[in-house]
């Protein structure tokens, strides 16, 4: 496979263009119709891309649910969700349409903003990867813009590997060894009397421990295995010793040279790799008015391994391939 390199940093390989949209993540990838039938030469760039990249993102694409699926199937197997709200095709279900989200507060006696502001209780709380609390997080994820507002509503992704590498080597050294419990519905703030999300939450827990730094399956990266959306407590440590650090990693996992910004429109496709990602869905928009509609394909990732090859362990809720 030849690839050429031009002068703005722009990849041609099969056919496919890369072009880096900023310093540590993130590139736009022309020259390739994802409803069409790729070639494996084809595949295999996208794949080296996501994999360099982290995130690529394609504009102007034609898919529908079906399509949807038949591509994300050439770099993975779609996972499978056992419960989807009422927006998603319930004829495709390995397709979840991001529109369930807002059923989610009625179903608990609260509207959607009161949810969210009982969920996100500090700033950095929103920023995540898919599944985190699973024994067996998403490999990757493929997000479709079918509606956005005209403006507003982007999504914001940050690069764990390079946020890793920018910590001096003594931290590093330390957070090696370190492994922490990520658990579904952390640092939630309850109703007062009885709270159905809680009940809903001790109901369906999700909780596991998992390596502070995973090694990356594909690439060998070290990766700092930190977010605000999951990360309840790092082991053998005081919670105030725990607090403290995690603040400070998820500040260095969020510094802005290590994000990239995507602004959306109708036909374009996030292709992000969840093993080495985190992202901030967009708070912005809600006030607006506007429609937001976005369906997503996951594909299913495998148990995350530390530094010392010890792998990430299930406390509650969550066996490997179950979904």
């Amino acid at each position: 496979m030849t690839t050429d390199t031009g002068a703005a940093g722009t990849e041609r390989i099969a056919g496919v263009e890369v072009t880096p949209v900023a310093g540590h993540l993130g590139a736009e990838i022309t020259g390739v119709d994802l409803a069409g039938d790729l070639d494996d030469a084809q595949v295999r760039a996208i794949r080296a891309a996501v994999l360099r990249w982290k995130v690529v993102f394609f504009r102007g694409q034609r898919l529908d649910h079906a399509r949807h699926v038949a591509f994300a199937r050439r770099f993975g197997e779609p996972v499978v969700l056992r419960r989807r709200g009422g927006a998603s095709p319930a004829d495709v279900p390995e397709v979840e349409t991001t529109a369930d989200r807002l059923e989610l507060g009625g179903r608990f006696g609260m509207d959607h903003d009161e949810w969210l502001r009982r969920r996100r209780h500090s700033l950095l709380r929103g920023w995540h990867c898919d599944h985190g609390a699973r024994i067996d997080p998403p490999a990757a994820t493929i997000l479709r813009a079918e509606s956005v507002p005209p403006y507003g509503g982007d999504t914001t992704w940050s690069n764990l590997a390079a946020a890793y590498a920018g910590l001096s080597a003594p931290v590093r050294a330390f957070l090696d060894g370190l492994r922490a419990e990520h658990r579904l519905g952390v640092g939630y703030q309850p109703r007062a009397g009885d709270d159905a999300y809680v009940r809903h939450l001790l109901d369906h827990q999700t909780a596991t421990v998992h390596p502070l730094v995973r090694v990356h399956p594909e690439t060998g990266e070290r990766v700092l295995f930190v977010n605000g959306y999951y990360v309840e407590q790092i082991e053998g440590l005081s919670r105030a010793e725990s607090a403290a650090i995690l603040q400070m990693l998820l500040e260095q996992a969020v510094r802005p040279e290590y994000t990239v910004r995507f602004r959306w429109e109708p036909g374009s496709v996030a292709f992000w790799d969840n093993r080495a990602t985190i992202h901030l869905a967009p708070s912005d928009n809600a006030h607006l008015g506007f429609p937001r509609i976005m369906h997503r394909v996951m594909l299913a990732g495998d148990v995350p391994v530390g530094v010392a090859g010890r792998p990430s362990e299930p406390l509650v809720g969550s066996e490997p391939g179950r979904w």
